[in-house]
């Protein structure tokens, strides 16, 4: 190994292995500052995607308003949608529409009209709590009800009696 003194004759001693080790850790620093950039950009471009996406749905929602929820298994819920994000939506103060027909043995007749009631979330026999998370993957699609609908009127109404 030969030795050099790069300050001069009288300078310190400095051998090649010494150079070689402050050049691999000036490079391992590098890479360590482009990998600590690549990550900073990949975080800040997905937390900008989130809340762009939940702002976007957020503001669509008319928090002072109903809404009716419907999902791909076909059922209906009305309540406050809030919490609205890529993974879940969150709706409370829940109602659902329950159908009740009359069946009749030997009845053909198939011209009655169901009995179509509104139910409060909360009253069925497992007792669930009056909030509801449902994933996204199971919403079609949800909408802003008016105050002078029927379902809001109904819902109104049973507020009043209870």
């Amino acid at each position: 190994m030969e030795n050099r003194r790069p300050d001069g004759p009288n300078g310190p001693l400095k051998s090649a292995t010494t150079s070689a080790r402050s050049g691999s850790t000036g490079l391992l620093t590098t890479a360590l500052i482009v990998l600590l950039i690549i990550t900073s950009i990949i975080t800040s471009a997905y937390l900008v995607t989130r809340m762009t996406t939940a702002g976007a749905y957020g503001n669509a929602v008319k928090s002072k308003q109903y809404q009716a929820l419907f999902l791909t298994n076909g059922q209906v819920y009305f309540g406050h949608l809030a919490g609205v994000n890529n993974g879940y939506v969150k709706l409370t103060d829940i109602y659902y529409l329950q159908v009740q027909q009359q069946v009749q043995p030997g009845q053909k007749d198939t011209s009655q009209n169901p009995n179509v009631s509104l139910a409060k979330l909360g009253n069925e026999l497992h007792g669930p709590e009056d909030q509801m998370y449902v994933s996204r993957e199971q919403v079609l699609f949800w909408e802003n009800l008016k105050d002078s609908g029927k379902v809001v009127q109904a819902i109104k109404s049973y507020q009043n009696k209870h």
